[in-house]
């Protein structure tokens, strides 16, 4: 399958399908695609795995697009200003990412709820007590708000980082949250009362405009009636 993202910060992603090959998204997920496309809506994977797919963010119903007579096309357009990134997982390779930042993979990858390991983070964190989790093999599609910034942590390595920056992560990066210390900081520095910590080993994405971020900015700017 090949594919080329477009669009700049409007980003979209147009995959290039030979015969026989798939496509799965959520349902409502396709933009537009070549008319030789068939798809076929269910609940991936039975009932309960459904219910918790949805629980992360995701749909209940997934959507699978396959090219069936001859080579087809077909493209799945970000919903918020920013970035696409391909992400191609080998068989049990899993990345862990923020709800509902899922948009597109091939029909082998998994998707999955992912429970935050401390109960503090869930409470506290801005990415709360539910993610997502993504397993290979294939190419998985995630939406990042804004630009999306790397690093590779090693083996202890921690980072620091505001609530609703983390996008995505390795599985084996575990997250954590940490108080901030100080009144005034607390008070005057804007930050709120906690950070996420990210302890490697791993890669960690991050995200420079969240949505809780910019619908804070505009809400004073929202008549209510």
């Amino acid at each position: 399958m090949k594919y080329e993202i477009q669009g700049g910060q409007l980003p979209v992603v147009v995959c290039q399908l030979e015969a026989g090959e798939q496509m799965l998204t959520s349902s409502g997920g396709m933009s537009w695609m070549s008319d030789n496309l068939v798809m076929e809506t269910g609940v991936r994977g039975g009932l309960a795995k459904g219910i918790k797919r949805s629980i992360s963010g995701e749909s209940m119903h997934m959507t699978t697009y396959t090219a069936e007579s001859r080579p087809g096309m077909i493209a799945f357009a970000s919903s918020f200003p920013g970035s696409i990134r391909a992400i191609e997982l080998a068989a049990g390779q899993s990345i862990v990412c923020q709800r509902s930042s899922f948009l597109a993979s091939t029909s082998g990858v998994d998707i999955e709820i992912f429970f935050q390991r401390k109960f503090g983070t869930a409470l506290f964190g801005g990415e709360g007590f539910i993610m997502q989790r993504l397993t290979g093999p294939g190419i998985v599609f995630v939406e990042i708000d804004g630009a999306a910034i790397e690093y590779d942590l090693a083996s202890g390595e921690t980072m620091k980082i505001d609530t609703g920056h983390v996008a995505m992560m390795d599985a084996s990066v575990t997250m954590d949250i940490t108080r901030v210390k100080g009144f005034k900081n607390v008070v005057f520095g804007g930050e709120g009362l906690f950070l996420a910590t990210l302890t490697g080993p791993g890669k960690i994405m991050l995200q420079s405009m969240p949505t809780n971020k910019v619908a804070g900015k505009i809400a004073p700017y929202i008549a209510t009636g």
